[in-house]
């Protein structure tokens, strides 16, 4: 059954949000694509978890150049995807499950096919010809600045008929709105309004920093490293890292536009907004300026915890650099999405290392202060895809192969059955191939398992919603060794302890109250000794003070 905590307006604080990446979730009529039907046949799944609410990656009209995060048409959804009244069943169906559906918006640009484009660069008077980044040459011919797009080459892209350049943050069929125009607000918050009256509850904002550009498209600087930073614009094989990204993107104006936002949804009431925001070095500043005073988004991610990274001190220093530079805001923490490697193969040493990490990380994240984020499949431990290049679609990665080898490898279908035909997933051949060792742990393999990592998922997800502290309850760290990452989740009255082990070699925590209970927690391999805790290798414990 689905978690209940969030009855009022602010269900969100603390909430386990679920994404669901459509195409690849279930598919429903035989063409190798995830439809909404699926997604309404599988939310029962979704439900069993203990989660608040669903995320919905793109199901908007779309030519598809970047897997839907290029629309066409904001106000409808794509025929592969289904109709609008397959989006209004599985919102019915998610509500009848008490689960919030919060939809993908990808504002800051648009598909070249979308007809505010198309009418735009038909001539430089028409009514729309500033809906885009458009731009002069310089005398040369060349672009108008330096600006790199994050999919490969400049961010600029000509067009014979303007003779201007326009701008495209990623793919050039890709281009960016042009938020210092009022009707383009106007015209993206119609859009929002229309699903909002559609019944969704919420809106995951893409690039959500992005909106707006420099006015007077200064050249980036070289970028200065910065050996303390926790996340990265892009991988190293990609020279958009090259860059200090100080006027392409994180404009002061973009804050004003958010609080419109805002005041969109609370006329509304009980809706939400998660932003996400990547902005190298700055983006906890970012972050900050986002979610500060009640009057602009509900809550941010960054990238900060989807790197290579599982240590007791990266994770300490990510979460205590937030609420040292967020005093006001909240934060929606995930080791996984749609973008990057899958964390179960990021974190773990060995093939055989999976299970336990999966279950460490689950219990981790679901022991942080702030709401959470899961994606498809990683409670079933699923590993990265190695997807190989003949069958890659995914732009990105096409751009950089080999040295980086994109997306697809977390986007491979869910697995429901382990001896059906694509597990489950589709009677069809499906978009990308699902590989024989995720099959084997599909949800049928694991569902009667104690000690599944899908058991565990559940397990521990009741164990967040029955304790208040868990769910927006003070967390202060406490001094451990650099091996231990350790803390205390506290309200009204109740105060947990967490020890963590992020090591593969046995550690110790002295406790320093003597009173302390332990909790039992799912999975735990922990025991306290005299005043001692001994933690094995990958563990966790929880006992009350």
């Amino acid at each position: 059954m689905a978690s209940q905590q969030g009855s009022s307006d602010d269900w969100w604080r603390g909430a386990v949000i679920y994404q669901v990446y459509p195409r690849s979730f279930q598919d429903t009529d035989g063409d190798g694509i995830g439809d909404l039907k699926g997604v309404t046949r599988r939310l029962g799944h979704i439900a069993s978890l203990g989660v608040d609410a669903i995320w919905l990656s793109p199901f908007f009209t779309s030519p598809q150049a970047d897997m839907g995060y290029d629309v066409s048409d904001y106000c409808d959804v794509d025929p592969m995807f289904g109709t609008l009244t397959d989006f209004d069943d599985m919102l019915a169906e998610a509500h009848r499950l008490h689960l919030k559906v919060i939809i993908d918006q990808v504002i800051s640009h648009s598909s070249d096919r979308h007809p505010w484009f198309v009418e735009s660069r038909s001539s430089r008077q028409n009514p729309r010809a500033d809906w885009y980044v458009w731009a002069d040459p310089k005398p040369d011919g060349t672009a108008p600045n330096n600006w790199l797009s994050i999919f490969g080459g400049p961010a600029w892209e000509w067009d014979g008929v303007r003779k201007q350049y326009y701008m495209h943050n990623f793919l050039a069929s890709q281009p960016d709105l042009n938020f210092h125009n009022p009707q383009v607000q106007d015209a993206v918050l119609d859009a929002a309004r229309f699903w909002l009256d559609r019944g969704v509850d919420g809106f995951r904002l893409d690039t959500v920093n992005f909106y707006f550009h420099d006015r007077h498209l200064r050249d980036n600087p070289p970028l200065v490293p910065d050996p303390d930073a926790t996340s990265n614009d892009a991988p190293d094989v990609n020279p958009y890292g090259m860059q200090d990204h100080l006027y392409d993107k994180s404009q002061l104006e973009n804050v004003a536009f958010l609080q419109r936002f805002r005041a969109l949804l609370d006329g509304y009431g009980g809706r939400t907004t998660v932003g996400e925001v990547g902005d190298g070095a700055r983006s906890l500043k970012t972050v900050a300026a986002y979610t500060s005073g009640g009057d602009k988004l509900h809550m941010c991610y960054t990238f900060d915890l989807l790197g290579p990274d599982f240590t007791a001190s990266h994770i300490r220093r990510c979460v205590d650099n937030f609420q040292k530079a967020v005093t006001d805001g909240w934060v929606c923490w995930a080791f996984s999405n749609h973008d990057v490697m899958r964390h179960v193969s990021r974190f773990a040493e060995s093939e055989a290392e999976r299970e336990v990490v999966a279950r460490l990380a689950i219990t981790l994240l679901a022991t942080l202060r702030g709401s959470v984020c899961l994606y498809q499949g990683e409670e079933l431990g699923l590993p990265e895809a190695d997807v190989a290049f003949e069958d890659l679609r995914d732009p990105y990665g096409i751009r950089f192969w080999p040295s980086f080898k994109g997306r697809d490898g977390c986007r491979t279908p869910m697995v429901w059955e382990a001896t059906a035909t694509n597990a489950g997933f589709s009677d069809g051949k499906p978009w990308l191939p699902v590989p024989v060792e995720q099959a084997r742990l599909a949800v049928d393999t694991q569902q009667s398992g104690a000690d599944s990592v899908l058991n565990h998922y559940r397990s521990m997800l009741g164990f967040r919603r029955s304790h208040a502290a868990l769910h927006d309850g003070d967390m202060s760290f406490l001094e451990s060794n650099r091996d231990l990452l350790a803390f205390t989740r506290e309200k009204d009255g109740e105060r947990l302890l967490f020890v963590f082990n992020l090591t593969r070699e046995p550690q110790e925590f002295l406790v320093s109250d003597t009173s302390v209970e332990t909790v039992p927690l799912p999975g735990q391999l922990a025991e306290v000794v005299g005043g001692v805790l001994k933690l094995g290798g990958l563990s966790a414990y929880c006992g009350k003070l």
